[in-house]
């Protein structure tokens, strides 16, 4: 398989520029397989205008589904959306006057970490009462089964809200980090923290009305490094907007990607570089790869399977206990 991360991991960065992250991440033949009518051939355009509308047909995926030893389930958005997760995305994805992408950068917490820190605690604190839908439980419970059976399923996700950790899945790659772990800008440190609030300057703090005025919370008066001596600034451990995702996680991401034999793309738009390329990238050397997302994306007739609607109404069905399935 044509390696996506050789050579340029450093590269790329994981929401600014996306187009040209798109050209660093990736070698030209991969685009040219992948993203048909890019800069294709006519030959090739030709090709992928004459492909076939995926399938909605699910017992056909299910007999894919039951032959399946290695499958890895890559999750967006909009699977959380449905556990009623704000995705601070659109027209109204406002956080008081600003849009996450005015907020979610270094360079907005290097000029007001007191500002940024709100807005994360108020995420925290939303999610602390959000549960995982349908959809997690049966991904998790898939993973379980399927275990006992010397099968394999791996959850690759954009989210960065622990849903599926909650769900009880195990094998998870949390390609952008995690809102309950803080990252020292100091001496490095990253450290799992589910403290409510994280800090007791931000108790209270973090609504999310317009007309609320900043905290102006003193920096040290911010949540703090625990370690031993250091003190130092702590920051969410997610990947902002400008920032390369660690080369540790995409080197697990593509291991998996090398090895599956099936590939399900649930809740994701598809349009957010590089996991916008995982799935294609699968589909191209001959993998069944099925989209579950309520409207079709810009990869959707690159895959053999679409399935419209809620992902927690038409991802348990897929993954239920096919009948040839032998449970010790």
């Amino acid at each position: 398989m044509y390696s996506l991360w050789q050579g340029k991991r450093n590269a790329v960065t994981c929401f600014q520029g996306m187009l040209m992250s798109l050209f660093q991440f990736t070698a030209r033949r991969l685009v040219s397989q992948v993203h048909c009518g890019f800069k294709a051939s006519s030959k090739k355009q030709k090709f992928c205008l004459e492909m076939a509308r995926p399938s909605s047909n699910m017992a056909d995926f299910r007999e894919v589904f039951a032959k399946a030893k290695h499958i890895a389930i890559i999750t967006g958005a909009g699977v959380s959306a449905e556990s009623g997760v704000p995705t601070f995305r659109g027209a109204g994805g406002f956080w008081r006057k600003w849009q996450a992408q005015e907020l979610a950068t270094p360079e907005a917490f290097a000029r007001n970490p007191s500002r940024v820190w709100e807005f994360y605690h108020y995420r925290r604190e939303v999610m602390l009462s959000k549960h995982p839908n349908p959809a997690h439980i049966a991904i998790a419970e898939c993973e379980r089964r399927l275990s006992k059976q010397g099968r394999s399923v791996v959850v690759i996700t954009q989210n960065i809200d622990e849903l599926h950790r909650k769900a009880g899945t195990k094998h998870l790659l949390e390609i952008h980090g995690s809102l309950f772990k803080t990252r020292c800008t100091n001496c490095g440190n990253v450290a799992a923290n589910y403290k409510s609030p994280i800090c007791p300057a931000l108790a209270g703090k973090g609504a999310p009305d317009p007309e609320t005025e900043d905290a102006a919370i003193r920096v040290e008066d911010l949540p703090q490094c625990e370690e031993d001596g250091c003190n130092g600034l702590l920051r969410p451990h997610v990947v902002w907007f400008g920032e390369t995702l660690d080369p540790n996680i995409l080197t697990a991401v593509e291991k998996e990607l090398e090895i599956c034999d099936l590939c399900l793309v649930v809740g994701t738009s598809s349009v957010v570089y590089p996991a916008a390329m995982f799935a294609p990238q699968v589909s191209a050397r001959g993998v069944p790869v099925a989209e579950f997302n309520m409207e079709a994306t810009p990869a959707t007739n690159r895959f053999r399977f679409h399935f419209p609607g809620p992902c927690g109404t038409t991802l348990p069905p897929a993954l239920a206990r096919h009948e040839t399935e032998i449970i010790s």
